[in-house]
């Protein structure tokens, strides 16, 4: 019952979302013309929902058959796995670094770094070597030899972790034009206990498990809308050159836009799912059929059938394709308006595009031809050297990374119990987040610096209403 949970927190939504059970038609935003249009972030798959299932619920325009995948798909997100043989879920492993997806997002939201004492759950290190010159740009990241391209720091029994992580933070200070103080940490990766000695020259990469809500609007909106707003020698010397990152599809076997993950490196949701289960925990699918222990001298038996079937596979993304996104709130709030004016002039919008139209989505209408706020271009955009982990990913550069939706962004601290931001989870509030920009965001950090604490407090609450 989580889902049943999240149906008794929207009870205002009753009879929309019974509707739409009952229908194969979808609901549209007309039958609740109480909100306005800049509270219906999703469109029509908009829940009002603030409470912490915020970013549980499926999308209430899922007609009767479509709200059933959804839901076995939910059984499956939160499917534990275990060694194998088993009756139920095996093939963990044998090298891994969680049991399941609900694991490392959490109520389907945002994960953060460690805390003292604490182990990995929701963060993971991307590893690489550093590319030949002749392999060119736009090529995958180069494996380790015998750890591959992410470091699994757990293992079934008879197996050993590749290794841990080692994490401190120096602490750097910022004065805002008011005489404001702003403490910063930057984080410090020590790779340890590793099962064999590491190249010296290894690329290391922290990344948290971001939000899986609203996912499947992002996935809907078309390539030439996206493409419209890449700017990547800079034309209109506005400073921003906002970049696509072309990825390779192992379904079509070509070179794709991306979309999702940190550095736009997965094209598609079903790629990033079936990426996931294997990366994360060892799982094997039709679309990545070599365990990731694959190579390493420690293990020598491998899967010889994919772990998880081509229908686990489809309900788990379909799952994460129809959650619903939470609706805006106080948007008719005096400084939340303030706030949005400071943002734009600021030009934050310039990356974090508002609005967006989507197209169709073959297979899932609950998602298709809606209007969109995300606050998102999914381009790559250079953040500047504080940012930056010198990992390049296919044509993101070592200090590029994807711009990632706002919306939802004021609810993590009630869904997920935190406030830790950007890739790494190393700002510990949105205002830190914001002050760590740099690169193409230098005039936007500097324009930020130069706010009152007034203004600065308005554009936070104008954050925290998305």
């Amino acid at each position: 019952m989580k889902y049943f949970h999240s149906l008794l927190s929207v009870t205002l939504l009753a009879l929309i979302l019974l509707s739409a059970c009952d229908s194969e038609s979808p609901v549209t935003v007309e039958s609740i013309p109480i909100f306005s249009t800049s509270e219906i972030s999703g469109g029509e798959t908009t829940v009002f929902d603030a409470s912490s299932h915020a970013f549980s619920i499926p999308a209430p325009n899922l007609s009767t058959a479509a709200l059933a995948k959804h839901l076995e798909g939910d059984v499956e997100f939160e499917a534990v796995f275990v060694t194998a043989p088993a009756v139920v879920n095996p093939g963990l492993g044998p090298i891994y670094n969680n049991v399941s997806c609900i694991n490392c997002h959490s109520r389907d939201g945002r994960g953060r770094p460690p805390g003292a004492n604490e182990g990995l759950v929701s963060l993971l290190f991307r590893l690489s070597l550093p590319k030949m010159e002749d392999s060119g740009v736009g090529k995958p990241p180069t494996p380790v030899p015998g750890f591959g391209t992410q470091l699994n720091n757990r293992s079934i029994v008879n197996a050993t972790p590749e290794g841990k992580v080692k994490i401190d933070y120096t602490e750097q200070t910022l004065t805002t034009a008011d005489g404001t103080r702003v403490h910063l940490r930057h984080p410090n990766y020590t790779l340890t206990e590793t099962y064999q000695q590491l190249p010296e020259n290894i690329e290391v990469s922290p990344r948290v498990a971001p939000a899986v809500f609203g996912l499947g609007l992002l996935e809907a909106i078309p390539e030439e809308a996206i493409l419209a707003y890449a700017d990547e020698a800079d034309v209109d010397g506005d400073g921003i050159s906002g970049k696509p990152n072309y990825v390779w599809d192992v379904v079509k076997q070509r070179y794709t836009l991306g979309r999702f993950g940190w550095k736009a490196n997965q094209p598609t949701l079903l790629q990033q799912v079936a990426a996931a289960y294997n990366d994360d925990m060892g799982i094997t699918t039709s679309l990545f059929q070599t365990e990731n222990s694959a190579g390493q001298p420690q293990l020598t038996e491998h899967s010889a059938v994919p772990e998880v079937s081509d229908e686990i596979l489809d309900v788990v993304t379909f799952y994460v394709q129809t959650l619903a996104v939470p609706a805006r709130r106080d948007v008719d709030n005096p400084q939340v308006k303030h706030g949005e004016q400071l943002f734009a002039k600021a030009q934050c919008a310039s990356c974090h595009v508002p609005t967006f139209r989507t197209g169709v989505l073959a297979g899932v209408p609950s998602v298709s031809n809606q209007t969109i706020h995300p606050y998102t271009d999914l381009l790559l955009h250079d953040m500047g050297p504080g940012l930056a982990d010198n990992r390049p990913d296919f044509h993101a550069s070592g200090s590029e990374w994807r711009t990632p939706p706002l919306w939802g962004i004021g609810l993590v601290q009630r869904v997920n119990g935190h406030t830790n931001f950007l890739h790494d989870g190393r700002a510990r509030n949105l205002m830190e987040a914001i002050l760590w920009h740099g690169g193409e965001a230098e005039v936007s950090r500097q324009a930020v610096e130069q706010m009152s604490k007034a203004e600065r407090d308005a554009l936070i609450v104008f954050l925290e209403s998305l």
